[in-house]
């Protein structure tokens, strides 16, 4: 079955991609949901003249989330959490507490688009996290875990 997205489906594509997928899996899960459309003559002829008409906003938007990547670079954070005497931090760091610490920086940046390299981080320290600025331009955000 061919479908065009109509959102980010992780592990599928992205919005306006026109995929191939399981019968089921678009039947019964991606066309109810709203995630995606059944991919017919018609609805590629609107497809395709809906992305002639965003080439020109796509440039600029790809062109804002690189300059806004290579400055998430240069951004250095530190995340205060209350922490024990030998360094072990109460609870752990998440990507909640990262993403409000980009919006303090000035970045708007959803947390469901921050990966944190560690499964858990629950020692104080410095360490990395993923930014999915824009569809495939991520940048590494360098953090500090430090007591409060």
């Amino acid at each position: 079955m061919e479908i065009i997205l109509k959102q980010d489906v992780k592990n599928l594509g992205y919005t306006d991609d026109v995929v191939k997928v399981r019968d089921g899996y678009g039947a019964n899960f991606l066309i109810p949901q709203g995630h995606a459309i059944l991919a017919t003559e018609s609805a590629k002829k609107v497809h395709a003249e809906t992305l002639r008409q965003r080439a020109g906003k796509e440039t600029k938007t790809r062109e804002q989330a690189t300059k806004t990547a290579d400055a998430l670079k240069e951004v250095s954070l530190q995340i205060g959490t209350k922490a024990g005497d030998s360094g072990k931090i109460f609870g752990s760091v998440n990507t909640i507490q990262i993403a409000e610490a980009l919006k303090k920086a000035g970045y708007d940046i959803d947390r469901k688009n921050i990966t944190i390299d560690e499964e858990h981080i629950k020692a104080l320290g410095t360490y990395t996290a993923k930014v999915k600025v824009y569809k495939d331009i991520q940048t590494s955000v360098s953090f500090e875990v430090v007591a409060e």
